[in-house]
């Protein structure tokens, strides 16, 4: 079945017609809980959890184990839940172990419990591998990506102010979940200290543009944008020193690497928009505030769109490769910058 959103999710479960099995594919804590709640809610009722909803780790069991006790009825309910965290473990199985797990899993498919939800959660899964394929090209197996789109996410963000007791502006929602790049728990996080600020008692109680940029863009003196403009003008030392302050604040090298390729997205379709269009006209083509839209479409002028996708298919290998094995963050962060500054690849990339 073709991977779906969040969204899809919920109202599928709504309309009553959820699929044999759902797959949670992402690492973001919010929207993950948000949609395991919302799947709990939907198909166990409360009354009936504590035997008809099992929590189990692909860590710790097998997966035949697993899969026969989705085929067996449950007891005392009409339907039962099976939430199976950290699927990826099954990428590092030797290989007659990972054919087994297809074995057992393609097996099961075919013929589904009817009377089974199953929910298969996991950070990250390569999608060059049998087991992903298996899942996301099965007509009764949902695979959900656990992110939203840039203009979703200042929505979300002013839904997680207001279930904090809180509201916060648009333009305000708009700036976080742009710093946050569009990341529902991180967002959430600094929602949860924004909203503290604004219910003191000289503060306004309501989150406004000023607060954002007092507490989160202060607090992230470095921005992807700044590292953006040192890659296309291949400014090398700088972005390494750059990098150097990133990890020094806590930043972990995934996430600048997630940062960097949806940036290096926006700067691709900035550079279809004429050089000079006003940030306001900007802003509304590339879905972000004006003036972050009419610094994208100066800097992606100032380098071809050849070199955009070279760049954007490196950041792409390093999320790979953090995602499929373990290598040295700092190593790997530090290659990355230096094949994005490369001048060289920047003179095979124009004369192709």
């Amino acid at each position: 079945m073709p991977a779906g959103s969040p969204e899809k999710l919920i109202a599928s479960l709504r309309a009553g017609k959820p699929p044999a099995a759902v797959v949670l594919l992402g690492s973001d804590s919010y929207l993950r809980e948000l949609c395991r709640n919302k799947i709990i809610e939907a198909s166990v009722p409360e009354s009936a959890r504590d035997w008809a909803l099992a929590r189990i780790s692909a860590r710790d069991a097998e997966w035949d184990e697993i899969l026969s006790r989705a085929a067996t009825m449950p007891m005392l309910a009409e339907r039962q839940l099976i939430l199976v965290d950290g699927a990826e473990s099954v990428e590092r199985f030797g290989e007659d172990s990972r054919e087994e797990v297809l074995k057992v899993m393609g097996k099961y498919l075919a013929s589904p419990a009817p009377f089974t939800l199953l929910v298969i959660e996991a950070d990250a899964l390569d999608r060059r591998q049998k087991f992903f394929k298996l899942l996301n090209e099965h007509k009764n197996v949902l695979v959900v990506e656990l992110t939203i789109g840039a203009e979703s996410a200042a929505a979300v963000a002013e839904q997680m102010a207001r279930d904090l007791g809180t509201e916060i502006d648009r333009d305000a929602a708009a700036l976080l979940a742009e710093i946050q790049n569009g990341e529902p728990a991180r967002i959430h996080i600094e929602l949860e200290k924004l909203a503290v600020y604004v219910q003191r008692p000289e503060g306004s109680g309501r989150i406004a543009l000023q607060d954002v940029r007092k507490l989160v863009v202060a607090a992230r003196r470095n921005t992807v944008w700044e590292l953006a403009d040192m890659l296309v003008s291949r400014n090398r030392k700088g972005a390494l020193a750059f990098l150097e302050n990133l990890l020094r604040e806590g930043e972990e090298p995934a996430g600048i690497v997630g940062a960097l390729g949806w940036t290096y997205r926006k700067l691709i379709e900035a550079r279809e928009l004429p050089a000079h269009m006003p940030g306001y006209q900007a802003a509304r083509q590339l879905q972000m505030r004006s003036e972050s839209a009419e610094l994208a479409v100066r800097q992606a002028h100032r380098v071809s769109k050849a070199e955009l996708l070279a760049g954007l298919a490196a950041l792409a290998e390093a999320d790979s490769a953090f995602k499929s094995r373990n290598p040295d963050p700092r190593a790997t962060m530090e290659f990355l910058i230096a094949r994005l500054t490369s001048t060289a690849n920047a003179k095979a990339t124009s004369s192709r």
